[in-house]
């Protein structure tokens, strides 16, 4: 299974107009901002998707082919702990596969079908009232909050709905009992007697 967001088949085209904020983030930490990881963080924010570091790497190449895939690894790394991107397991659908996504987002819900992978995200007030009202009612100081939520996507529910319906259609109906005679179900008798 795999997941699809919006922009699965995005061609990206990077762009070196990265924020200042990214660069402080990271030579706050004692470490520069070089090319290959303003790619990776142009790459991440522009495409729309939740990428995971394999095609990240693929799309990467493309861009600067002299990148390799373990400097991919590296650098997603050094911008996960220079606070620049997230790593999200989007609740499993692609096994134990990572995605990236930069924290410049707002914050919002991940809304993920458990069927075909397909992830939507959510912005919206009733998250940030949610946030208030945990903080409030924990005098809690909220840093960083994931709010991942599992159904089925309208297509899926109709695929399943489909499903149902061709196999009641499939079972053959019950074969009726003969005149005068009884049929009695054993399922859950207890008196094996008789």
């Amino acid at each position: 299974m795999s997941i699809q967001t919006k922009a699965n088949t995005a061609k990206v085209k990077v762009v070196g107009a990265t924020s200042a904020t990214s660069k402080d983030a990271l030579s706050q930490r004692g470490v520069r901002f070089t090319r290959q990881r303003q790619i990776l963080l142009d790459l991440i924010d522009k495409t729309g998707d939740h990428l995971d570091a394999e095609r990240l790497f693929r799309l990467a190449k493309e861009a600067d082919p002299k990148l390799n895939r373990v400097t991919v690894y590296r650098t997603l790394k050094l911008l996960k702990e220079g606070g620049l991107v997230d790593e999200l397991d989007l609740m499993h659908q692609a096994g134990e596969q990572h995605f990236y996504e930069t924290r410049r987002k707002q914050e919002h819900a991940h809304v993920i079908c458990l069927s075909c992978g397909k992830v939507e995200e959510y912005f919206g007030d009733p998250l940030q009232k949610l946030r208030k009202q945990i903080e409030t009612l924990f005098a809690f100081q909220i840093v960083l909050a994931r709010t991942e939520v599992g159904g089925y996507c309208s297509h899926c529910q109709s695929m399943r709905e489909r499903e149902v319906l061709e196999a009641a259609a499939v079972v053959p109906p019950a074969k009726p009992a003969k005149p005068g005679k009884t049929v009695r179900s054993t399922a859950h008798s207890t008196d094996r007697s008789k």
